[in-house]
């Protein structure tokens, strides 16, 4: 009964211990979500203006710009995928990896060879894990985006985008992440970056609604020219910070079901322990008692 008893306060030490550790990374996580959401609501707008600038400088214009120019045929096809580079957050990371081989699936069925790039330390180590190969990767700072980095991998897909396929480059991107929509709900989402799917000009205006007229200076080429870097890197940095928010809430969702569970283990191994103490108290009690019936025999006998 003493080892048993032993066992069960070791095992109590160990969830209490295991508690203090999730406990702490929910909080950290529930501090830094409130932040992360303040930077989506901040880039989105902006994300979505530069989108529909771009889109409507294609539409109202006449100008082969070859990012907006649907290729007579594609062959090939890159893949970006925003993973954490840190663990304890669920189905985060395995959430956008599954996402990511559907789309690869679905690309390798349409005739395309598929590459990809990777961001975050679990997108990578899944690759290393599976033996396969990627163009390029960035780990580091997922929880907390730095446009920096969302300019790096910009300019690496662009550069390949504008190179022949025969040559290395790629026909099209893609961008797979986690898009945050609320503390509870964050759904893995694939958007093709290159050639540009047009937002504006596409269906008519609602009655409340009116299409601005553009006028393009110097030229609707050079416009476009210096319109759409600035378009990649703004809905990459927004796809960084989007799925940054989702780690965090992710992560915190992760966390106090960890912690929960830690307490419901405190409590049945709580509830064992007494069990082991009070039959470990009765099975003493009927020794003593036995031993004072014995010497009680042995006296009257005398």
């Amino acid at each position: 009964m003493g080892a048993q008893l032993r066992v069960y306060r070791q095992k109590i030490k160990s969830a209490q211990t295991t508690k203090k550790i999730t406990r702490a990374m929910e909080l950290i996580s529930a501090s830094r979500i409130y932040k992360a959401q303040q930077r989506v609501a901040a880039s989105t707008p902006y994300s979505r203006a530069v989108t529909r600038a771009v889109s409507a400088v294609a539409t109202y214009s006449n100008v082969d710009h070859p990012l907006t120019t649907e290729p007579a045929s594609i062959e090939r096809a890159a893949v970006v995928i925003f993973t954490s580079d840190r663990g304890l957050a669920g189905a985060f990371s395995s959430n956008v990896l599954k996402e990511a081989e559907n789309l690869s699936a679905l690309l390798n069925e349409q005739g395309k060879e598929v590459v990809f790039y990777l961001v975050g330390r679990k997108a990578v180590s899944n690759f290393n894990f599976r033996r396969r190969a990627s163009v390029r990767s960035w780990t580091g700072g997922t929880d907390l985006p730095q446009f920096e980095t969302a300019k790096e991998v910009a300019d690496a897909v662009v550069e390949a985008f504008m190179q022949k396929s025969s040559e290395g480059g790629v026909d099209e991107i893609h961008i797979v992440y986690n898009r945050f929509v609320s503390m509870i709900a964050q759904v893995p989402e694939v958007v093709r970056l290159l050639p540009l799917e047009i937002v504006e000009g596409v269906e008519e205006p609602t009655a409340n609604e009116v299409y601005p007229l553009y006028e393009f200076e110097p030229d609707a080429g050079k416009v476009l020219d210096a319109l759409l870097p600035v378009y990649i890197e703004s809905r990459i940095f927004n796809a960084m910070l989007q799925s940054a928010a989702s780690e965090h809430a992710a992560r915190q969702k992760a966390m106090k079901s960890a912690t929960d569970n830690a307490e419901k283990l405190i409590l049945n191994y709580t509830r064992l322990s007494n069990s082991a103490r009070q039959a470990e108290i009765t099975q003493q009690i009927s020794e003593i008692v036995g031993g004072a019936d014995a010497l009680a025999t042995v006296g009257d006998e005398d």
